[in-house]
């Protein structure tokens, strides 16, 4: 599954953006900073993401819930 893959429903973030690929989920977490990067939170998401892209089918769902979690736990949903 290509990294330009849509989630079923996109993820709105705090700030009024919204995170549609997973591309767009990934570089959202490239942005932080790295000590946030490295909580475990978003490593889960990471490692969601990378699912969802290389096998597809129900990692996607599990890509978009992980986000969603990892934004909810700290904050950094903007």
């Amino acid at each position: 599954m290509p990294w330009s893959t849509p989630f079923d429903d996109p993820i709105t973030l705090r700030g009024g953006g919204r995170l549609v690929t997973l591309q767009q989920a990934a570089d959202h977490v490239m942005a932080l900073p790295e000590n946030v990067q490295h909580e475990a939170h978003w490593q889960i998401a990471v490692e969601n993401l990378i699912n969802a892209a290389e096998t597809g089918g129900g990692w996607l769902m599990f890509a978009r819930i992980a986000m969603m979690r990892a934004l909810n736990a700290d904050g950094n949903g903007k």
